[in-house]
């Protein structure tokens, strides 16, 4: 009697782990998409650059460059998703930023050239829902960036290290800044 050829544990291995990954792959495309094009997709890519000149605005640093702000807004690709409300809110809020630039200065929100007039725009908004969650949500999304961390001066988290006393507890100069 002869026993057809087995095929040898490390192929078939190999051949059901691809298997389980093509499968993967196409049951759950999101694992595969960044959290920046999932709220650009969701807000829409206007909404989104909207709400990354607001975060410029409410939390202004020359040295850094819009993709920091971009990366900060992009946390709303995954919270509208588990929260649609969310995402009305945002859209709704823009909407109003660019309403009151076209009423107060003929263009929309992100198109006015003057800071202190988007500044105009963004103050009579304070008292709204949506300028307390955009703004509560950026002190963490923007200021959580290691690259931001470097730009400020912050060494980043010292705990493994020993913390800050022997780790230049008196060295930062940022809030000489101020």
């Amino acid at each position: 009697m002869h026993i057809p050829d087995q095929p040898k544990r490390r192929k078939f291995l190999k051949i059901a782990s691809a298997g389980s990954i093509a499968s993967a792959a196409g049951g759950f495309p999101s694992l595969f998409v960044s959290n920046q094009a999932a709220a650009q997709e969701l807000l829409g890519g206007e909404t989104f650059s909207t709400l990354t000149k607001i975060a410029r605005d409410i939390f202004p640093h020359d040295d850094f460059n819009d993709e920091l702000y971009a990366k900060a807004v992009a946390i709303y690709g995954d919270q509208i998703k588990e929260n649609p409300d969310l995402g009305k809110l945002l859209i709704n809020g823009v909407a109003s930023a660019n309403a009151a630039g076209m009423k107060q200065f003929g263009k929309p929100y992100a198109q006015i050239p003057d800071e202190k007039s988007r500044l105009v725009i963004l103050t009579a908004m304070t008292s709204t829902p949506f300028f307390a969650k955009v703004r509560g949500d950026l002190v963490v999304s923007l200021y959580n960036q290691p690259v931001v961390w470097g730009k400020l001066g912050y060494q980043g988290p010292s705990a493994e290290f020993g913390g800050y006393i022997s780790r230049g507890f008196n060295d930062q100069n940022w809030m000489n800044l101020v």
